[in-house]
């Protein structure tokens, strides 16, 4: 499937306040956006709109497959997530919310197969406890496992390894690094930068 991430003269701004404006760019398959900028810049905004949580005050951003472009709702079967803003369910246990989750994005998955997904982020053996006993990098870690429960074609980290000791930083190299399609990911560590093929820069 060929794939491509498309922004058109993007802007935002809110009543007395401009967040970014003029954001062209054109991301391949197989290549990694970074963005970034000083904290107030916009770089979860734009991540926002991409996703098609919130719509730009002018441009566009559109997923293209097959030269078929998609745009705001069209989008979010195609993307992983992981944000500080993605809420898990503390009363429920890791399994219960990768079936939740799973079963809102029309996915099935047995419980041999889950474990295993929490196996490779790390948290084998851990997927019958409340999520309300986890700690913040293994939550973390959790919301990796649901980012990447469909595989998606469009992988968008905010904040990639908040709360993460150097074990968890391994694992989000491991996961940008094998993923297929694209990704973006907001950052401010400097470590981080060189992971991208392109790099925008807010806030300039």
């Amino acid at each position: 499937m060929e794939i491509k991430l498309i922004m058109r003269g993007l802007a935002k701004s809110y009543p007395g306040r401009p967040v970014f404006k003029d954001i062209n760019a054109v991301v391949d398959g197989g290549n990694l956006l970074i963005v970034t900028g000083p904290n107030g810049s916009g770089k979860t905004t734009l991540l926002r709109i991409i996703c098609g949580l919130i719509r730009p005050t002018r441009g566009s951003a559109t997923l293209a497959l097959n030269d078929r472009e998609l745009r705001g709702i069209e989008i979010r079967r195609y993307i992983g997530l992981v944000s500080p803003d993605l809420v898990l369910y503390d009363e429920l246990t890791a399994l219960e919310n990768l079936y939740f989750f799973g079963n809102i994005a029309g996915l099935r998955f047995s419980e041999t197969d889950l474990e295993n997904r929490l196996r490779r982020v790390g948290l084998d053996k851990r997927g019958n406890d409340k999520v309300g006993s986890y700690s913040s990098g293994m939550k973390q870690r959790l919301k990796y496992c649901l980012a990447l429960l469909r595989n998606p074609e469009l992988l968008l980290l905010d904040e990639p390894t908040s709360n993460l000791d150097d074990e968890g930083k391994a694992l989000v190299s491991e996961v940008i690094k094998s993923h297929k399609g694209i990704a973006v990911i907001a950052t401010n560590e400097k470590s981080e930068l060189d992971y991208g093929d392109q790099i925008i820069r807010l806030g300039r």
